[in-house]
């Protein structure tokens, strides 16, 4: 904005604070204001034009030398100033009244010589501001004032380029297969997030349908936010022999008729393969379950059994001595066959 505008401009105003402000308090008020009405940061056309007014107000007000111009054109044309040409008649200003004008500027006389009189006009008439401002070197102030983002004071004003407040990444959600014997045992799996790929390790117990929760594996954080995590869905594949029951793993148990009866140990195989004794005890029925301690599954924590549930077989084609005996058994044991019937109807 050219000089011969700031007649019609209250720099103090439109920065909010008053004509005997200190450099301090104009830098205060400026930098509250570009907080408020940059347009990074107030997108509305109103927001834009605030902003030119107060960077034009500061530009002006923030150097001492353009701020005594500015002070001395305002209080100078407070009056509707107009000079008018002559010889010096009533209400005109003379080259000597110039002088003094000039001299609160520091640049001496500006009237020319021999007292010749300066037509002076604020309505467009005669000589211009322009022309007479150029005579201190003034320049101008339109625009935003110069000012890049990056210049709001000593340095980048981190005052008016906020920080941004942390964003946390969002949460990514992904799904993994395991044979049984990875979630028995623990598995290191290679996953990807972001097209970036990483290892992880699936501990040992885990259940199928389980969500494992990957701490800081999901979208990036923003800002010094923190990273989102990834919730992984296991999916187990069953095993033709053994179950998980919590830490316990499971099988079945087939016995005879007889050592259900009489009781007895019967060997098995664990899970790695390894022989393994169960003690039966006699009177056990189907469905019982008898144990191995430590053989189930080894966690962090704790360490399984391996459970045996008793399942009584019998021949699938029994010949007429196994009938026989068969009978002769039910005999033995008295109304134990009626008290089954009963149960059954109950």
């Amino acid at each position: 904005m050219a000089e011969n505008e700031w007649l019609n401009k209250d720099f103090y105003k439109t920065l909010g604070v008053s004509k005997d402000a200190t450099e301090s308090e104009i830098t205060k008020a400026y930098r509250k204001l570009a907080r408020k009405y940059h347009p990074d940061i107030n997108k509305t056309k109103e927001g834009e034009e605030k902003f030119k007014d107060i960077s034009e107000a500061y530009d002006v007000l923030k150097d001492k030398e353009s701020r005594e111009r500015y002070d001395a054109i305002r209080q100078f044309g407070a009056g509707g100033a107009r000079f008018a040409g002559g010889a010096g008649g009533a209400g005109g200003f003379n080259a000597s009244n110039l002088n003094d004008i000039f001299s609160m500027f520091g640049g001496g006389a500006g009237a020319g010589g021999n007292g010749s009189h300066i037509r002076f006009s604020t309505n467009g008439g005669g000589a211009g501001f322009d022309d007479i401002f150029s005579m201190f070197g003034g320049g101008n102030a339109g625009g935003y004032g110069g000012h890049g983002y990056e210049d709001y004071g000593d340095g980048a004003y981190a005052g008016y380029r906020p920080t941004p407040a942390p964003e946390d990444g969002a949460d990514l959600n992904s799904k993994i297969t395991l044979t049984f014997r990875q979630a028995v045992k623990g598995a290191t799996v290679s996953l990807s997030a972001g097209g970036k790929k990483f290892k992880t390790r699936i501990p040992a117990g885990v259940k199928n349908g389980q969500k494992i929760k990957l701490a800081g594996k999901g979208k990036p954080g923003m800002h010094g936010g923190r990273n989102g995590d990834m919730y992984l869905t296991v999916t187990v594949t069953p095993d033709a022999k053994f179950t998980m029951d919590g830490v316990d793993l499971v099988m079945d148990l087939p016995v005879t008729v007889g050592q259900a009866v009489d009781g007895g140990k019967v060997e098995a195989k664990d899970f790695n393969g390894e022989p393994v004794t169960f003690k039966v005890h006699a009177g056990t029925s189907s469905g019982a379950e008898v144990r191995v301690r430590g053989k189930g599954v080894k966690t962090k924590r704790e360490t399984g059994d391996l459970v045996g549930r008793v399942q009584i077989r019998v021949p699938e084609h029994p010949g007429v001595g196994e009938k026989h005996a068969a009978k002769e058994f039910d005999k033995a044991c008295g109304d134990f066959a009626d008290r089954l019937a009963e149960q059954r109807e109950a």
